[in-house]
């Protein structure tokens, strides 16, 4: 280990303790690619359904983001993607996909926040995921890499 290896360690670990990754912590942050892979397909496929079928989505009277189908149709079916993509890094174990995947998975349930008048049950769906998501990869993000190495 070097000096700086070992600098970094210490800000998560106690002096001259070893870290014991913990096969729960590694199948949560698993569990998490899947569901950002799932989530994003889901997403994209919502995207997709409301730029071929601009009457599928019914919205409210007096909410405060107006946005018509295709509008919806383009911001989930680019989410989906970008965390469909990110599900797949965060997999294979890349350290950036945690950020980046933290990151996606906030503003894509902000995005179904607003999303709610217009099909509730799905967009209460995704939030839950995207939460579950959020806890995984800051909380058990680093024993994945942990892990591989």
């Amino acid at each position: 280990m070097t000096v700086a290896q070992g600098a970094a360690a210490s800000q998560y670990e106690g002096a001259g303790e070893e870290h014991e990754v913990s096969g729960w912590a590694v199948g949560f942050i698993l569990f998490a690619g899947v569901m950002m892979v799932m989530s994003g397909g889901f997403q994209a496929f919502s995207g997709l359904v409301a730029l071929f079928e601009n009457e599928f989505y019914v919205s409210t009277r007096n909410y405060l983001f107006q946005f018509d189908a295709t509008a919806w149709g383009w911001i989930h079916l680019l989410f989906g993607i970008a965390v469909l993509l990110a599900g797949f890094a965060v997999m294979a174990g890349q350290t950036w996909a945690r950020v980046v995947g933290i990151i996606l998975a906030v503003l894509s349930a902000l995005a179904n926040f607003t999303f709610i008048p217009y099909y509730p049950f799905w967009a209460l769906t995704i939030i839950a995921i995207d939460i579950f998501v959020i806890w995984a990869l800051a909380v058990h993000g680093r024993d994945l890499h942990d892990a591989r190495a």
